[in-house]
């Protein structure tokens, strides 16, 4: 995989800069970190891939700190020229070697992030890394197995062998390469084995308005009903969002 795209990724995806989604992504993040932790307000928390700042400028408004850490140096201008909280910081690094000690965060956040690094298993033995024993990681990302893929509105773009993609993507004027790599539920879950996972998948797809994504699943709808069976009789097909939890020494 290539990461020249990634070092401006925020500039060739306009969608990063719409405050409504991302204020609506850090509110599931917020809400499902309470569920799990408690109060989460004396907690140091990292965002791994924070991109151009706006998740990271809501989220320490519940935090006690934020680190954002992301690659794409346009974004990190962006937040650092933005966004000023005194618990607030932003940091140019890679997801694959974070410039962190041991032991460092109580909390850490991975939304989005995984299929964009060139190997998502060092991301998460980073992530590990850095955080305290006892911490914990949300973590959303999409499942391999899925219908539409959400970057280029290709269905099965995914799921085709590599080399078929990059050819889809061509044939369909996306662009010459497919960068992504999305990983099925149980390669992410062996991805992740030194973590305890606790799988809010199905949690956030039953309850959307406790979790706060009713504007994509509303309550009752015919999508709602689809989605809640699907993760119900099948939640390795559902997308993931899951608390890592890097056990207590």
């Amino acid at each position: 995989m290539t990461r020249d795209y990634q070092h401006n990724y925020s500039e060739l995806k306009p969608s990063l800069y719409s405050t409504e989604k991302r204020h609506r992504k850090a509110e599931t993040i917020v809400r499902v970190c309470r569920d799990y932790a408690g109060d989460i307000g004396a907690l140091h928390a990292l965002d791994v891939g924070s991109s151009n700042g706006i998740i990271d400028d809501y989220l320490a408004n519940f935090f006690g700190a934020v680190t954002g850490v992301d690659i794409d140096a346009p974004a990190m201008a962006h937040a650092r020229e933005t966004f000023d909280k005194a618990n607030l910081r932003f940091l140019a690094g890679d997801a694959m070697s974070l410039d962190f000690g041991d032991d460092t965060f109580d909390a850490a956040v991975c939304t989005q992030i995984y299929e964009h690094v060139p190997d998502a298993a060092t991301m998460f033995g980073e992530i590990f890394r850095v955080l305290k024993p006892g911490g914990f990681c949300y973590f959303a990302g999409n499942n391999r197995l899925m219908f539409m893929e959400p970057h280029y509105k290709l269905p099965f773009l995914s799921v085709v062998p590599r080399p078929l993609a990059h050819r889809y993507m061509r044939l369909a004027g996306k662009g010459e390469f497919y960068h992504e790599k999305h990983f099925t539920h149980w390669t992410l879950r062996r991805m992740c084995s030194d973590f305890d996972i606790i799988d809010y998948s199905t949690r956030v797809i039953a309850e959307p308005e406790k979790y706060a994504v009713e504007y994509m699943l509303p309550p009752g709808s015919v999508k709602w009903r689809l989605a809640h069976s699907v993760a119900r009789v099948a939640s390795w097909a559902a997308p993931m969002i899951w608390i890592l939890r890097k056990p207590a020494a």
